[in-house]
C-alpha cells in the first residue's frame, strides 16, 4: 500500500511545483510592470522639466528643429562646406545610381539629336 501512497504525493509535488512555478512569473511580471510603470512616470517628470525649461529660455524641441533646418537651406552663402570627401562620395554614389546613369544617358541622346535638327534647319 506503500508505493500507492507515493504515487499520490508525487502528483502533488508536481502541482504544487507547477503553482509555486505560475505565482513565481506572475510576481516576476507585476514586478517588471511596477519597474516599468515607475520609469515611465519618472520620464513623464523629466519631459514636463525639459518642457518648462524650453519654455523658459524659448528652446524648440530637438525634433522641430531637425524639420526646420532644411528650410533653411535655399542660401548658397550660408550653407555647410563639404569636405573634399564628401564630394568624392557623393560624385561616386551619382555615378552608381541607375537613374543618375540613365537621366545623363537621355539628356546626352536628347542634346545629339537638338544639334542633328538644328543642323538641318535654317532659321530665318
Amino acid at each position: 500500500g506503500a508505493v500507492g501512497g507515493d504515487g499520490g504525493d508525487d502528483g502533488d509535488d508536481k502541482e504544487k511545483a507547477e503553482e509555486e512555478e505560475r505565482e513565481r512569473q506572475e510576481a516576476i511580471r507585476e514586478a517588471e510592470d511596477r519597474r516599468k510603470e515607475k520609469h515611465r512616470k519618472m520620464e513623464e517628470e523629466r519631459e514636463k522639466m525639459r518642457q518648462d525649461i524650453r519654455d523658459k529660455y524659448n528652446i524648440k524641441k530637438k525634433e522641430e528643429i531637425v524639420e526646420a533646418a532644411p528650410q533653411e537651406e535655399p542660401n548658397p552663402l550660408m550653407r555647410k562646406k563639404k569636405t573634399p570627401e564628401e564630394l568624392a562620395a557623393e560624385a561616386e554614389q551619382e555615378e552608381l545610381d541607375d537613374f543618375t546613369k540613365l537621366k545623363n544617358q537621355i539628356e546626352t541622346q536628347v542634346n545629339e539629336l537638338k544639334t542633328q535638327i538644328e543642323g538641318k534647319c535654317v532659321m530665318q
